[in-house]
């Protein structure tokens, strides 16, 4: 997409989780953390999940949302044990304790059974493509997702081969671009490849 199209909003994008299990979670629940997100998280109305995944994955997920944000109108984040969840969805520290409890596994029906409720419910909603915004190189979304969607479901073609923070990045520069990335159906989609080549270091106007 060239920075005078408009982006095609008409599709809806998913946003693999966050580790709701790792040190940075911990630092939410420490009764003398207070920060803004912390203090926020101890209400019972929470904070955006899009904040709470963004802190706990830092560049990766902050570039998911950002990107979301810029090219979808309906955006939904992958929870081990809620299905699918707008981006916007509030929740709080008791939310996040019963979601580090939860392994995102095939194996897991906490995990399977919300997913497969929310994919099927998606499945149903026109023809409207739907871009995994995560990891495909293993089968713990695609498997799932997958066999609702079928032709429907995409993914950015540049995120095979690349890391995390490489992804976030890229992302992020697209947004400050006003450039979409181009999406490619998952169905029988090469799936792992070598590394590309580092991104190119940003030029900030002087």
């Amino acid at each position: 997409m060239s920075s005078r199209e408009a982006p095609d909003r008409s599709r809806i994008f998913l946003l693999s989780p966050a580790n709701c299990g790792g040190e940075r979670c911990r630092l939410l629940f420490r009764p003398q953390a207070s920060f803004e997100l912390a203090m926020q998280l101890k209400t019972p109305k929470g904070a955006a999940i899009a904040d709470v995944f963004s802190f706990l994955s830092g560049l990766y997920f902050r570039g998911k949302v950002a990107y979301a944000r810029a090219f979808a109108r309906e955006a939904f984040v992958i929870t081990p044990d809620r299905g699918l969840l707008p981006i916007d969805t509030h929740v709080n520290l008791e939310d996040l304790r019963a979601m580090a409890q939860v392994p995102i596994d095939l194996e897991e029906p906490r995990y399977v059974e919300p997913m497969r409720r929310d994919v099927e419910s998606l499945s149903g909603r026109g023809k409207r493509d739907v871009v995994l915004l995560g990891s495909i190189a293993t089968g713990k979304y695609v498997d799932l997702l997958l066999p609702w969607l079928g032709e429907r479901l995409k993914f950015p073609s540049e995120f095979v081969g690349r890391g995390d923070m490489s992804r976030g990045g890229l992302m992020l520069r697209c947004v400050d671009e006003q450039r979409e990335l181009a999406y490619v159906p998952l169905h029988n989609a090469v799936r792992k490849g070598t590394r590309p080549p580092k991104l190119a270091k940003r030029q900030w106007p002087v």
